[in-house]
């Protein structure tokens, strides 16, 4: 991808192997920095899901692009045997390190005083820690402030995220230049994300989202393409945040951006999907039935753009009643979660609840359950179904009994409470508007891209 408004600029590898039908990483590389995909390419090297060579000479191309040339030449040296580096590689080096000489002397002085934490912090206290302070005091011009972005920028490249967010963190409060100012924001982010640190990247990419849904941008187009990127970044830190699969539900819910998912990237439905089956057990009943309700309805709207086993198996159980479909379903996204980046960690989770499900919306037809079908429809021994079915009744999920006797399971009937229909049918008001909302967002994002 080339550089673009508002952050740094992202690639991806030139893979030429066949990798599993269901697997988005190629998908997903577009939207995401270089330094990200390098990340996710560990991850498929790793998974064996590509031919070895092809990873390390993907890995190779990616590197190319940034400065961590000495990572680059390991490789090339791996990959092909020999201790020789291409010469493109020694000439990109000797470059690397005479950028990195010109941009040290140049930001020295600014170093000097944001090196010194005491005096920082002292300047941040008293509200002074700005551009025309330093001016007048140290005699730091705005040339040298908008020259940190670029040292900032430089070590990011270099692998250095640690220096690269301490830099883009200071450079936000000293810089004037509010597109840069922007871009520090998508830059921070990265760095947060690259090194793990969850909580923080979470407040970075609420304040993110924030800036971007405030923000006055050239067009749609754009704002269409900054909360696109939003929604491909969060998913590092959803999956990994304890709280994530919540706030990424709320997020991927708003209308604003459930309109980005329709609109430009349907795929992502993967990772909603899998988010309100893995959080949704513990959640209450008018909830749980509204929230599914919804994202099948998107579902639905989107098949003829997106489907995979997970969103089929949705499909399976709730519109067509299809539970021996359903249950084969399950068996495919069991491969797919295993070998997805996001999704591997809430596999269990995820098989548990689909069960839970399943059962469920059996239950809601059938008044009498034989244990031994049920657990063929789940893939489980009668003993182990046995015993799941009566965990869930003990934990009050359901109002159901067991018939050991008889190996049946006898449902009481359940209705909704005047105030789960009432809150029910408000919900689905507010969720056509916002399927007629989204019609008019498409066509006027049409009538702009014709136009352009």
């Amino acid at each position: 991808m080339d550089k673009t408004e508002g952050r740094f600029e992202a690639s991806g590898p030139n893979m030429t192997a066949t990798a599993d039908v269901h697997s988005l990483m190629p998908t997903l590389f577009r939207y995401l920095d270089r330094h990200m995909v390098y990340y996710l390419l560990e991850f498929l090297h790793n998974q064996g899901t590509y031919d070895d060579g092809d990873m390390l000479r993907a890995k190779i191309d990616i590197l190319k692009t940034t400065n961590m040339v000495d990572s680059a030449i390991d490789i090339h040296k791996s990959l092909y045997k020999s201790d020789v580096v291409p010469e493109d590689l020694a000439s990109k080096r000797k470059e690397v390190l005479g950028n990195m000489k010109a941009l040290q002397v140049n930001v020295a002085p600014l170093l000097q005083v944001i090196d010194n934490v005491s005096l920082v912090q002292s300047l941040r206290s008293s509200g002074v820690f700005n551009a025309a302070y330093l001016r007048h005091q140290h005699g730091i011009e705005s040339e040298q402030i908008e020259t940190l972005y670029g040292y900032a920028k430089f070590q990011f490249d270099c692998g250095n995220y640690g220096g690269a967010a301490e830099y883009l963190f200071h450079y936000r409060a000293l810089s004037e230049d509010q597109e840069r100012v922007f871009a520090a924001l998508w830059g921070k982010l990265a760095c947060e994300v690259l090194m793990q640190n969850w909580d923080v990247a979470m407040e970075d990419l609420m304040r993110l989202k924030e800036t971007i849904d405030s923000r006055s941008f050239s067009s749609p187009l754009v704002v269409l393409q900054q909360r696109t990127w939003l929604l491909h970044w969060s998913l590092f830190i959803f999956f990994n945040h304890e709280n994530g699969k919540n706030l990424l539900t709320d997020l991927f819910f708003q209308e604003r951006y459930m309109n980005v998912v329709q609109t430009t990237c349907p795929h992502l439905l993967r990772y909603l999907a899998a988010a309100v089956i893995t959080n949704i057990a513990n959640k209450p009943p008018v909830w749980r039935r509204q929230t599914l309700k919804e994202l099948v309805k998107v579902i639905q709207l989107e098949r003829y753009q997106y489907q995979d086993p997970i969103t089929q198996f949705l499909e399976d159980l709730y519109v067509n009643f299809d539970f021996e479909g359903a249950q084969q379903r399950l068996l495919e996204c069991n491969a797919v979660l295993a070998n997805d980046y996001f999704l591997m960690a809430c596999l269990d989770e995820f098989m548990e609840n689909s069960r839970l499900f399943v059962f469920e919306t059996y239950c809601r037809i059938h008044q009498r359950i034989d244990v031994q079908l049920m657990g063929n429809k789940l893939g489980m021994s009668n003993e182990d179904a046995e015993r799941w079915i009566v965990n869930l009744i003990r934990n009050a999920r359901l109002d159901a009994k067991i018939d050991s006797e008889k190996g049946q399971v006898l449902i009481g009937t359940q209705y909704p409470t005047v105030y789960e229909q009432i809150i029910e049918k408000t919900k689905g008001i507010v969720f056509k508007t916002g399927m007629v909302s989204n019609g008019v967002f498409k066509a006027a994002v049409t009538d702009v891209q014709n136009n352009v």
